[in-house]
């Protein structure tokens, strides 16, 4: 089978690769779509990396509001203005500032989470194991200090519009960098939600 037009429109839609790029991929996974898609993925990984370390200061800061009810503020830094001002990078700040509203995230990564906070969690779990060889009690920590930062941390965050439910935040995010080819960078976010942290007010009654 040879790579056809609807293939490689059907790929291009799928992950926002160049044309030739697609062309590729496809022929690299001998026409296999979901391995194409991992093709370009992995490159768009070595891509983000190469970028990883130049200077982003410019960006957006996005917001969403849901029924009055709850709010977010979140910047998004890129390397140019013109980036920033492009659908793709706007999108994406929409698509992160409604990822913090509905998963309700605490940190950006699991770098930012401060020792202090690893370990009154690890303190958790080792308190939750018993009867257990201590090589095994380590195993299942990590395996809960894992879950932890993929509830708590933004980019380590299952994509909430992802429907197979694989995609992260920060693939997200690395798949931009690959298609506006430039670096970005999650900077800091805000999240408001009415009356959260006020204790309602008793009723007096006469």
């Amino acid at each position: 089978m040879s790579v056809t037009a609807e293939m490689v429109k059907e790929l291009r839609e799928k992950t926002g690769a160049g044309l030739m790029d697609c062309k590729r991929a496809l022929s690299e996974s001998n026409d296999n779509m979901e391995k194409a898609v991992d093709i370009l993925r992995q490159k768009g990984l070595a891509t983000a990396a190469k970028k990883s370390g130049r200077a982003a200061t410019e960006g957006l800061i996005g917001s969403y509001i849901h029924m009055d009810k709850l709010g977010v503020m979140v910047e998004v830094n890129c390397e140019t203005d013109f980036v920033a001002k492009t659908d793709d990078f706007r999108e994406l700040v929409k698509d992160i500032a409604m990822q913090i509203a509905a998963a309700n995230p605490s940190f950006i990564s699991r770098e930012n989470v401060s020792q202090e906070t690893i370990e009154r969690e690890k303190g958790i779990y080792r308190a939750q194991v018993t009867n257990k060889p201590p090589q095994v009690v380590e195993k299942i920590i990590e395996g809960k200090l894992e879950k932890f930062y993929a509830d708590m941390c933004l980019l380590e965050q299952i994509f909430i519009k992802d429907p197979d439910q694989k995609k992260k935040i920060k693939d997200l995010v690395t798949d931009k960098i690959a298609k506006l080819g430039e670096n970005i960078i999650v900077r800091r976010f805000a999240r408001f939600q009415l009356g959260e942290g006020l204790e309602k007010s008793a009723v007096c009654e006469n």
